[in-house]
């Protein structure tokens, strides 16, 4: 009998689109099922996460995970994309400067300040390798079965490497990594660029549009309205104009 993505503890937010809310940091993972082909979105904080996301997507595609696009290059969105080894992956334009040697330290220095394992962190950094994949506009995948997704650079904002992925449909579903964030305050940490976050969510809201779900890098889906007014927020929290 094929599982439902309830049963592992997925969302299911429209047909064969997901995701999970990972423990530790309430990281959104997000899985788009195709004709004989799966994309993975993020692949959170160690390997061992990675590997549980992987076992559970491919259990609910039934086939295997082929593709895996990476939000931004925080640690609890990539450290576990090495358990996705034989797969596709994609990043925004610039990401492999980040998983370069210099980008490798403050991934783990972040990782263990934020509370990860040091242990687990260093075996997930030693075995990090850069996305194949370099996003720098808009890039459309064909999974097979009729579905395709567009994956689009939209930053810089939260990071100087934001990537989102929009799954045509009805509804049509977005999902932002941490441009958009409904658990709790933007983070805007030293990699951020608040100049142009605002206009980031501009374009992201330009793909999706006004009936889209927007899926965020933490907490419960959104929609338009809570982009924008979160776009607002941003912009005065940081003195940008419209």
């Amino acid at each position: 009998m094929t599982v439902t993505w309830e049963e592992l503890g997925w969302e299911r937010i429209a047909a064969g689109v997901g995701r999970c809310r990972l423990p530790g940091w309430d990281c959104t993972a997000g899985l788009v099922v195709g004709g004989g082909s799966a994309l993975m979105i993020d692949a959170g904080s160690s390997l061992a996460e990675g590997a549980r996301l992987r076992a559970q997507a491919e259990e609910l595609a039934d086939h295997r995970v082929t593709h895996l696009a990476l939000t931004h290059p925080h640690f609890d969105h990539v450290l576990g994309a090495t358990a996705f080894a034989g797969t596709e992956v994609f990043g925004a334009v610039g990401i492999d400067m980040v998983f370069a040697h210099g980008g490798r330290e403050e991934l783990r220095t972040d990782a263990v300040r934020n509370g990860l394992d040091a242990a687990v962190a260093a075996e997930a950094i030693d075995a990090l390798t850069p996305p194949r994949h370099h996003v720098s506009g808009e890039w459309t995948l064909d999974l097979g079965g009729g579905r395709q997704v567009l994956l689009a650079n939209v930053g810089p904002g939260h990071t100087a490497h934001d990537l989102v992925v929009l799954v045509p449909g009805s509804p049509e579903v977005v999902f932002c990594g941490d441009l958009v964030e409904e658990s709790g305050e933007p983070q805007a940490g030293p990699d951020a660029v608040p100049s142009h976050w605002p206009a980031a969510l501009d374009r992201l809201l330009d793909l999706g549009g006004e009936d889209a779900l927007y899926v965020p890098g933490h907490g419960a889906v959104v929609d338009a309205a809570f982009v924008r007014a979160q776009r607002d927020e941003l912009a005065a929290r940081f003195g940008v104009s419209r």
